[in-house]
């Protein structure tokens, strides 16, 4: 069993009082320039997920508490809950430290873009 805390309201349950929404972090690529939208880029939105053996990042939303979606960082492997934080946030920095990979990679330009490198 899951346990899963949601860091907007407090609530904290198994996972069948949350609802799992996939790998987190992703941006729709209309929402910031509906026009100019290539295939490529709305065939990435759709299908190409991170899939990693370890460290992942996911979105869940509070089913039985206040409702909001948040972002829940788990190992893949041992099924341990690393961090719980807010949609609009990024993971706290001992979390970003462990990410390899693809992830590595997303946060280190996410951080440069916005100058926190």
């Amino acid at each position: 069993m899951l346990v899963v805390k949601c860091p907007v309201c407090g609530a904290e349950g198994d996972e069948t009082d949350f609802h799992a929404g996939g790998q987190a972090h992703i941006r729709r690529p209309a929402s910031h320039d509906p026009a100019h939208v290539s295939d490529a880029e709305q065939r990435d939105y759709l299908f190409i997920r991170i899939n990693p053996k370890g460290l992942h990042f996911e979105r869940w939303r509070c089913d039985r508490g206040c409702g909001k979606w948040f972002h829940a960082a788990r190992d893949t492997v041992t099924m341990e809950f690393k961090a719980f934080y807010g949609i609009s946030e990024l993971p706290p920095a001992e979390v970003i430290a462990q990410a390899k990979g693809q992830w590595a990679a997303y946060f280190a330009k996410r951080l440069a873009a916005e100058g926190k490198s």
